[in-house]
């Protein structure tokens, strides 16, 4: 499958990696790190260096707890470097990390090529709208409530699988509506789900979505692997690499949003042959 990136085409033959650049001071794990023009740049090189296929560049923390600032601090952080990214590294493909669809339109004048919505469209409804002008691909993510109090008072029906693909359903559905066509699912591991929840999301993994769909994950140091282990954010990159790990072999993820790359590759080079060596008999 492939997907059309402003005439680029990306083709997912195996699993493609999103680097993740926080341009926030109050992101769970990274944030404040990217606080100059030439630690962005050095942080991007360095993405790039370790086989990094898309940049992700967020302005607005979505972490559970956190407080949405205004649109226009979110604009001041992100389109700025967004355009200082692209005239360094003209060839990168970069995604904007937004629930914001006046954010979205002014990344995408800026030279961003890929909307990741954490919200699937129920924060802006002029969303989808916006994303179809343009004709982007859409990264639509499961997202239970808000940020601030997704964490509260948690609830799903019996199944959380089943809810969650009647939820994508009926968002592939208005999307293709508004003549969206290349859409990936994302299930929203840490996004109004409990730890019990996030690792039933993993073990099930190979259930979401449907054929014609690329499946994205971002799992990189969540609170599912720190609650579990009781652990600092500092000291969850084997943790992750494990859970990397396991998502890969279970199915055909496409797409993983991580912080850290290099280990990442490394994930999916291991899986796809440890994958392929199974298809010869012994």
């Amino acid at each position: 499958m492939t997907i059309n990136c402003a005439g680029t085409l990306l083709k997912f033959d195996k699993p493609k990696i999103m680097g993740i650049v926080n341009l926030t001071p109050d992101s769970f794990y990274d944030g404040g790190f990217l606080n100059s023009e030439l630690k962005i740049l050095q942080y991007v090189e360095s993405l790039i260096q370790d086989g990094v296929h898309i940049i992700d560049v967020g302005g607005c923390s979505t972490r559970p707890g956190s407080k949405i600032i205004t649109e226009e601090e979110e604009l001041k952080r992100v389109i700025n470097p967004i355009r200082m990214i692209i005239k360094n590294f003209p060839k990168i493909i970069i995604s904007i990390d937004t629930f914001r669809s006046k954010v979205v339109k002014e990344s995408i004048e800026s030279g961003v090529v890929i909307v990741n919505d954490i919200s699937g469209g129920e924060l802006d409804k002029n969303m989808y709208s916006t994303v179809s002008k343009f004709q982007v691909p859409y990264i639509l993510n499961h997202m239970k409530g808000i940020p601030e109090y997704m964490q509260k008072n948690i609830c799903y029906h019996k199944n959380i699988i089943i809810e969650i693909n009647k939820y994508f359903s009926k968002k592939i559905f208005l999307l293709k509506k508004y003549g969206i066509n290349d859409i990936i699912l994302d299930p929203g591991f840490g996004f109004g789900k409990t730890t019990k929840q996030n690792f039933q999301l993993l073990k099930y993994i190979n259930l979401f979505g449907f054929q014609d769909h690329l499946i994205s994950i971002g799992i990189s140091r969540k609170s599912m692997i720190k609650d579990l282990l009781k652990i600092s954010n500092n000291n969850l990159l084997n943790a992750t690499s494990i859970i990397h790990t396991i998502a890969l072999i279970k199915t055909s993820i496409n797409l993983i949003r991580v912080h850290d790359v290099k280990e990442a590759s490394e994930c999916i080079k291991i899986t796809e042959y440890y994958k392929n060596i199974l298809k010869y008999s012994l």
